[in-house]
């Protein structure tokens, strides 16, 4: 199913649920998953052997034993650090694991577009993702390698919208480069997502999705303002927010396998066996 096709707010596990699981990780994506999720979030970084490892910061020093950065290390040096006793996997790993699932992606860096633009060419995969958090230009290009594949706005088209409503006054047409709009709740101690945005926003066919949002009191200040989406760590108190407005509809929950990286590194396999690790003692 195509990534814009669900009626109704998106719910959407940051990260894979990084309040539930080591982030980026299938067993983050699988507890999220589990509890009905059809939406995760998460990041990628080119590998020094060109991989898009599922990774969030430019540099291993926050999550890993380890220090420098990402694109300094092979995929098979990545998996054996890990994060949180959980492997690092691929993006088309992470896809394959979830097949029912649909992923938000942000795109780190330019050298990025390319392979993405690859793992994105199979039209049954390219449907199925939007590519986010990077430059216009970037995601511009990348639409043109793999047309089929969804985009959020970039960060110029971002900006200008977000200016816009603040300022009280219409933005203009050419910043409807894409179907979503990502907006932070704020930045730090700067707020940046205001309640106007959202009918400035749907005035040229854009979607909100706002992040990062863990408290269910600012959950429902959001959907009341009606935005399109809520980027969380949370996703059970996302959950049970949804089911008190009645608004849950959750993706089935299916037996997924476990993940066993192939010796070459580059591809994943996968087993029947101890799906507890991937999260689906909770289904």
């Amino acid at each position: 199913m195509a990534y814009p096709s669900q009626v109704g707010p998106l719910a959407i596990a940051h990260r894979g649920g990084a309040g539930l699981a080591p982030e980026n990780t299938l067993a983050a994506f699988g507890r999220a998953t589990a509890l009905g999720i059809r939406y995760l979030e998460t990041d990628v970084r080119l590998t020094r052997d060109g991989q898009l490892a599922c990774f969030h910061d430019e540099t291993l020093d926050r999550v890993t034993s380890a220090r420098g950065p990402v694109r300094h290390r092979t995929m098979a040096e990545l998996r054996r650090l890990g994060v949180g006793g959980e492997p690092i996997v691929t993006l088309t790993e992470a896809l394959e694991a979830f097949p029912d699932a649909r992923f938000t992606v942000d795109m780190k860096e330019g050298a990025a577009i390319e392979p993405m633009a690859r793992v994105l060419a199979q039209r049954s995969v390219g449907e199925r993702v939007c590519v986010a958090g990077a430059w216009d230009g970037w995601l511009r290009r990348l639409r043109e390698l793999a047309p089929h594949a969804h985009t959020a706005l970039g960060w110029r088209s971002l900006t200008t919208l977000i200016s816009c409503a603040r300022a009280g006054v219409n933005a203009p047409r050419w910043v409807r480069t894409a179907e979503f709009a990502h907006v932070p709740v704020s930045l730090g101690r700067v707020p940046v997502f205001v309640d106007r945005l959202v009918d400035k926003a749907h005035a040229h066919g854009i979607r909100i999705i706002v992040w990062t949002v863990d408290e269910p009191g600012l959950m429902d200040r959001l959907l009341d303002a009606g935005v399109d989406g809520i980027i969380t760590d949370r996703p059970d108190v996302l959950r049970e927010s949804w089911i008190r407005r009645g608004i849950w509809d959750p993706m089935p929950t299916t037996p997924l396998p476990d993940f066993v990286p192939h010796t070459d590194t580059t591809k994943g396999a996968f087993r029947s066996t101890d799906r507890v690790r991937m999260g689906h003692e909770v289904a």
